[in-house]
């Protein structure tokens, strides 16, 4: 095995050395997930009679609801950019205090300093990418909550990310790279925003960034946070924007207030149609008991919910429009109650393949799996966004979005790619981990798999010793293939005999026989290829 491992870290090496950034943005190329290799060099499943007598029973997102995102990863404060055809969301890691507390012992935010990254190219099926670990990068951070990034190309011919983070509450770094995964760096030292910084009043907390580039390459930064204490105060100017110089990690302008009623944290700005956008979150306040006239017929919004400002001269403080509330917390919708919990509120615009949607977080996971902690999870839904710019207040749903066009098994898919998943977690590496099971008939569920006109194989990349069946539409159904191994390390393996089937688009269900086994890398073979 060992020398057949070695084989494999060859290939590897040698593909990678001549593939280009494109090829290799989603891949992320390692020994984990080890792309083609040569033929000779894929073993044949072995033949031991495994058996997997049950499946898990601890799915908590079922195949008709798409949201939360993941199944697996707590993770809030979503940000999202579109890169090489695939849409890429960041979010603050919960799942890092979730690890240190455990289950049952409370939520909060203090070991969190990391951030997390999902992509996708049909808004169901989320590759899980691991983390930044922006402790490591940028040493002298208290944390990293509440991500928002932008990019660019630049002279270099190159797309530059620029993500902006909130040092706890008490200021706003930026990270640097030209990957959306990794090459992560730290261009300041230090922080971008900080309190009492010359120039900066009013502002008890600058931090939850929201970034946005013009039509004019202008990038523009907008923070802040915290709200005096005491019922009916509406007015306080805190959240600040400013212009960022041509590198982006400067400022070229001084801090403006906006006068956002009855603002609270949250800040997010999106530029749309020749108009600047500004988000935020309100506070807890009833605000329908002191809500005033200056506003027309504009109604109050709701507590914690998210209300949005425009304007087309963002550093005239005075031009700033107020338009109302857009979007629910998510224990509350139009009818009343909305079955899900409270909870803090943070949202994202991001328009993909010419649909606008909102990324935003829920206590749902915790909810689904019975916890109480204040751990949360990553949501999407679609923006009504009406001709004149207008946006109509809308909720948090379990159903989420639709799935925009089918998933290819015929491609090389990451073990981290899941629309669910039962008992799955994932490895520890930080960039792309690969799916690790916790015990007997663990399974991931792939939404939506276009078959064409029929497979004739399974293989996988995989680690350990056991089983891996292939079920379709079910994790209850019978097998149609299977792969049997016994692996110290990674290692494609390809099935014995493959069950024909009907039909073009099927969810794949891939079951495990039992705890500690690793999926790198799978892909089915098309009949007659």
């Amino acid at each position: 095995m060992k020398k057949f491992t070695a084989l494999i870290l060859s290939a590897v090496m040698l593909l990678s050395a001549g593939c280009t950034k494109e090829e290799t943005d989603l891949k992320q190329t390692a020994e984990t997930t080890a792309a083609s290799v040569a033929e000779e060099n894929v073993l044949e499943s072995l033949s031991g009679g495994v058996a997997i007598n049950k499946v898990s029973e601890n799915l908590y997102k079922t195949a008709d609801m798409a949201n939360p995102l993941s199944s697996d990863i707590y993770c809030a404060d979503p940000t999202g950019v579109e890169y090489n055809g695939r849409l890429y969301v960041y979010g603050t890691n919960d799942n890092q205090q979730f690890e240190v507390k455990g289950k049952g012992n409370g939520g909060g935010y203090e070991y969190i300093k990391s951030l997390v990254i999902f992509s996708t190219d049909d808004m169901v099926n989320w590759v899980y990418h691991g983390i930044i670990n922006v402790g490591e990068i940028a040493p002298w951070i208290y944390n990293s909550w509440a991500p928002s990034i932008i990019s660019r190309v630049e002279d270099d011919g190159l797309t530059h990310f620029y993500l902006y983070f909130s040092n706890s509450g008490a200021g706003v770094g930026v990270i640097t790279s030209t990957d959306p995964v990794v090459g992560w760096s730290d261009p300041l030292g230090g922080p971008l925003v900080y309190q009492d910084m010359p120039g900066l009043e009013n502002c008890p907390a600058p931090f939850d960034p929201g970034a946005v580039i013009d039509e004019n390459g202008i990038g523009w930064l907008a923070f802040g946070g915290g709200a005096p204490n005491g019922d009916g105060v509406m007015h306080t100017s805190i959240p600040k924007i400013a212009r960022l110089g041509d590198d982006l990690i400067s400022f070229d302008s001084e801090f403006v207030s906006i006068d956002a009623p009855y603002f609270f944290e949250a800040s997010e700005l999106n530029y749309i149609d020749g108009v600047y956008y500004y988000t935020y979150c309100n506070d807890w306040q009833n605000h329908s008991l002191c809500w005033k006239d200056d506003y027309g017929d504009i109604p109050a919004p709701p507590a914690c919910s998210m209300s949005y400002m425009t304007t087309t001269t963002p550093l005239v403080s005075e031009s700033w429009e107020y338009k109302g509330a857009y979007f629910y917390n998510a224990g509350e919708n139009a009818k009343g109650g909305s079955g899900m919990r409270w909870s803090n509120n943070h949202t994202h615009f991001i328009k993909y393949e010419g649909t606008n949607y909102i990324l935003h977080h829920t206590m749902l996971l915790e909810e689904l799996n019975g916890s109480d902690d204040g751990f949360r999870s990553l949501m999407v839904d679609y923006l009504p966004i009406n001709s004149d710019g207008t946006i109509p207040i809308t909720a948090a749903t379990y159903k989420g979005v639709a799935q925009i066009k089918p998933l290819d098994p015929y491609a090389e898919n990451p073990g981290s790619v899941m629309f669910t998943s039962a008992d799955v977690g994932f490895t520890d590496d930080e960039t792309n981990p690969a799916s690790k099971s916790l015990g007997e008939g663990a399974y991931i569920c792939v939404k939506n798999c276009d078959f064409g006109y029929g497979a004739s194989e399974f293989r996988a990349s995989v680690k350990g010793e056991g089983r891996l069946e292939v079920r379709l539409d079910s994790a209850d159904s019978a097998p149609v293939s299977f792969i049997e191994f016994d692996n110290e390390d990674f290692a494609w393996v390809k099935s014995a005999g493959f069950e024909s089937f009907g039909g073009r688009l099927h969810d794949v269900y891939l079951v495990f026989s039992g705890e500690g086994i690793e999926l790198g890398t799978w892909k089915f073979i098309e009949e007659g290829e």
